[in-house]
């Protein structure tokens, strides 16, 4: 009887041991689901990042904007370029094909006359002379704009690439009628636009593999009517557009992260359109993560200014909450706050960015990413991010003043030395974790899955048959001894 109870008892301990252990299968899952994170996403359930150049207010004018209190990650000197972050423009990778304002094709002008081996050559070369440590795991942006990877986009003052493609079809096949020069023009556009943004993506990553790669502006939502419509504005992306992002699938798959935009134009000010407008893009952005690797979300990293475009008008209280806590409640990695030269044209300027900074900026930051981060720890383990269990409602990931309050800044002195979480004084109440758990859920970091994000990926095993044989196990034990 003992022998039996023995066999029984060994045969059920290798049985739980082989359920236990991920398979081959499961491990190939595990691997497709890693999504890469760079060293300044991991472990943080929201980032903000510094593109702007204001290191001229502390060199030209002994202005300090002391982001750093504020928990906002910058590069060294607040440039463009650095260990965090890295942007290249259509000029600084390889050689990108585009006609310049006087209407001058540069190298070839369009994309089917380029030259994509000798483009991606010099892409690697570029890359290794801007990116010098190998082992980079910062934000790394490609900015193109000439024009865009898709013929049917190709509108207003984009349109000449499209005409150019078709005389260049007319001068190899003149007695073409005019439809079949169009249809072979797009065709040789949009397969040759694929090549050279795929390719120059999946260069970037061969040469940099731990930076988060992707293309500013995309995905885009289009949802710019807000001047046309008036009362009547929803701010949802058109059906053609979210089709048209589908298209992009290759995009997607050969990008691991994405930079879409919700720059705010001064028409919008404080208006109701605003977290229409920021809602729908995001939403859309957060839709397109997670379509190359289901049950897995590529980070986004969503673009934004501090004030409106084209001016240094500062956003109000409201446009914020309704841009940066938009973007932090529906699940964003991270926000990158960008801006131009005109921040340190001036002693009054840098002022009034410090100002800004000091007085709404940094402190609203301070609270959504303390927020971000406590609901992460209460609902997902801190192996997630809170997103909203219904997107259309408007619960944000802000602190209970009644349990929180946050400590201005001090002295100039001691302001470099405090951590951001210090200036957060109080603590989470049951009253505060009832009313996230509510209005959130979880979103797993990569690597995590469940309810709670409280298992490993790939170990969903404890199933009803599992916890059976578990029981089994502990009963033969039992008769054994």
């Amino acid at each position: 009887m003992n022998a039996q109870l023995l066999f029984l008892f060994k045969s059920l301990f290798w049985m739980l041991v082989f359920l236990g252990r991920p398979t081959t299968q499961q491990q190939h899952r595990q691997q497709q689901h890693g999504v890469k994170l760079g060293s300044i996403l991991k472990g943080n359930a929201f980032t903000t990042v510094w593109n702007a150049p204001t290191e001229l207010c502390s060199k030209r004018y002994n202005i300090s904007l002391d982001l750093n209190i504020f928990d906002i990650v910058i590069n060294p000197n607040e440039c463009f370029c650095g260990d965090n972050m890295t942007i290249f423009y259509h000029t600084q990778l390889g050689y990108y094909p585009y006609i310049d304002e006087h209407g001058a094709l540069k190298n070839g002008g369009v994309p089917q006359s380029g030259d994509l081996v000798g483009h991606l050559d010099k892409a690697r070369e570029d890359i290794r002379a801007k990116i010098k440590g190998k082992d980079f795991e910062g934000l790394a942006v490609i900015d193109w704009e000439e024009w865009r990877p898709q013929w049917s986009r190709n509108w207003g003052k984009k349109d000449e690439y499209r005409k150019e493609s078709k005389t260049k079809v007319k001068h190899a096949h003149p007695s073409w009628p005019e439809d079949l020069v169009a249809k072979e023009a797009q065709k040789e556009f949009d397969k040759s636009a694929r090549d050279f943004m795929e390719q120059t993506a999946r260069v970037g990553q061969s040469e940099r593999p731990g930076g988060l790669w992707g293309y500013y502006l995309f995905p885009d939502c289009y949802n710019y009517d807000y001047n046309k419509t008036g009362p009547e504005y929803t701010g949802q992306c058109p059906d053609v557009e979210r089709v048209r992002n589908d298209q992009l699938l290759w995009l997607w798959n050969s990008s691991t992260a994405l930079y879409p935009s919700i720059y705010l134009e001064r028409p919008l000010k404080s208006t109701k359109y605003v977290r229409k407008f920021v809602h729908h893009r995001v939403k859309e952005a957060m839709r397109v993560a997670s379509m190359p690797k289901p049950g897995s979300i590529i980070p986004v990293l969503v673009y934004a200014r501090i004030v409106y475009t084209y001016t240094l008008d500062f956003l109000s209280q409201v446009d914020l909450m309704h841009s940066v806590g938009e973007t932090v409640s529906q699940g964003a990695s991270g926000i990158i706050l960008w801006g131009d030269h005109l921040y340190a044209k001036s002693a009054d300027n840098c002022r009034a960015v410090k100002a800004y900074v000091d007085n709404i900026l940094g402190p609203y930051l301070i609270n959504v990413t303390a927020a971000a981060k406590l609901c992460s720890e209460a609902l997902c383990e801190a192996h997630g991010r809170c997103v909203r269990k219904h997107p259309a409602s408007t619960a944000h990931l802000h602190l209970n003043p009644a349990s929180f309050r946050i400590v201005a800044p001090g002295a100039s002195a001691d302001r470099r030395r405090g951590r951001w979480q210090d200036r957060v004084v109080g603590q989470l109440h049951r009253s505060d974790v009832r009313d996230m758990k509510e209005a959130f859920r979880c979103q797993c970091y990569a690597g995590w899955e469940g309810a709670h994000c409280e298992l490993p990926m790939g170990r969903k095993r404890m199933s009803a048959c599992h916890v059976a044989l578990h029981n089994c196990w502990v009963v033969g034990l039992l008769l054994f001894l």
